[in-house]
């Protein structure tokens, strides 16, 4: 496991410290709209469990004994600096435990400091709640309601339209075709973001919290809207936009893989709710959704398929996060691919594609794979009957 270049973190390190606090806050602007490159990608960076808490002053977790001195939060926010300038994303998602709650004297300010390679980037960004970063001097509301007054941020607290749901953080967002296309004016890919909650509020049950029953009539809903909308004119599709589920705590059926059926690498137990909220069925009932990322167990970093739906962890990123020594801090990326018409122009999405990087010397990728691509339908001709 290596570090950044020190030039690197140093040039970061005084970014952030010069960084008015006022250049932080969101205007009030127009959201960026998002939509496909005219390349016909879209490329999402995925940064699980970054654990951030005071900056220069906050040790490193299981690294190296050569590493300790010199390790802080600051690494975590050149890694992240690192794979903004490596990949270019035209999105990046925090998926939970942003802050590490206990050890952050101030979470306004350890929010700030944790997010702010991505505002000073204008790169996009969205973020979950994972179960820690209630855990300092705001309340659960509180963190997705500052998080939400960031710049260039396109989370919310919660949907406008729904007079309840449980959490903070369950939103949507739409990805457009590529301007001037067919396409321009539709979402062809929707990503779905949701708070997985931190602990059970029910007595009876212990553990992690999950995705309740109004979380996931608020994506039934949902979904249902964006299929409808995509079958319909301008450009009528067959099938529905595909979807990606982005959330913290992983659901137990991250608990049917083996070393025979994924990929990458599992290295600690699943740490799912105690109880089974039902969410993996829903989200296969609806038929959009095609991969689901997740942080929470920073020692797995696989992704597996079950009933057609990619089930994938992040691995941990942040370095005040447990890990373990000499096995580096990593990052997913995914990239959605359009299809190019016959025509010219482009179409919807014809594949999503994922690989991890190291934070080692050369930024290493690995675990390269396809989580899904479109199905070309088989032309069927008709039987030629001989004339008699």
């Amino acid at each position: 496991m290596g570090f950044s270049p020190f030039s690197t973190l140093v040039v970061l390190v005084l970014s952030l410290c010069l960084l008015p606090i006022c250049s932080l806050a969101a205007r009030p602007e127009q959201p960026k709209k998002l939509r496909f490159g005219r390349n016909g990608e879209f490329k999402i960076l995925q940064v699980a469990d970054m654990h951030f808490a005071d900056g220069k002053s906050t040790s490193c977790l299981d690294v190296l004994p050569r590493q300790v001195a010199h390790c802080s939060d600051l690494n975590t926010s050149a890694f992240i600096h690192r794979m903004i300038l490596a990949e270019k994303p035209n999105l990046i998602v925090f998926t939970g435990d942003n802050i590490f709650g206990f050890d952050a004297t101030d979470a306004v300010k350890s929010m700030n400091a944790a997010f702010a390679p991505a505002i000073l980037s204008n790169i996009p960004w969205a973020a979950v709640l994972g179960n820690h970063d209630q855990e300092s001097t705001l309340s659960r509301a509180g963190v997705m309601k500052h998080i939400v007054g960031l710049k260039n941020t396109l989370a919310r607290v919660n949907p406008s339209d729904v007079e309840f749901i449980d959490g903070f953080g369950n939103y949507n967002l739409e990805v457009g075709g590529v301007g001037g296309s067919g396409f321009e004016n539709k979402s062809v890919l929707n990503l779905y973001f949701l708070d997985s909650g931190d602990y059970s509020t029910v007595p009876s049950i212990d553990g992690y919290g999950w995705i309740k029953a109004s979380q996931q009539y608020w994506f039934q809903r949902t979904s249902k809207q964006l299929r409808r909308t995509y079958l319909n004119k301008p450009q009528p599709q067959k099938g529905p936009a595909p979807g990606l589920a982005y959330f913290h705590i992983p659901l137990p059926e991250f608990a049917n893989f083996d070393s025979s059926n994924f990929t990458g690498i599992r290295q600690e137990g699943i740490s799912s709710a105690s109880i089974n909220s039902g969410f993996f069925t829903t989200m296969v009932e609806a038929g959009d959704v095609k991969a689901v990322f997740t942080g929470h167990d920073h020692l797995n970093d696989f992704c597996g398929k079950l009933n057609g739906i990619q089930l994938c962890y992040a691995g941990g990123f942040g370095y005040h996060a447990y890990g373990k020594a000499g096995w580096s801090r990593r990052a997913r990326v995914v990239v959605a691919s359009l299809e190019k018409l016959e025509k010219g122009g482009w179409g919807g999405v014809k594949s999503i594609k994922t690989w991890k990087r190291l934070d080692d010397a050369h930024l290493t990728s690995i675990d390269g794979e396809v989580l899904w691509s479109k199905r070309t339908p088989v032309s069927r001709r008709k039987k030629r009957i001989p004339n008699v």
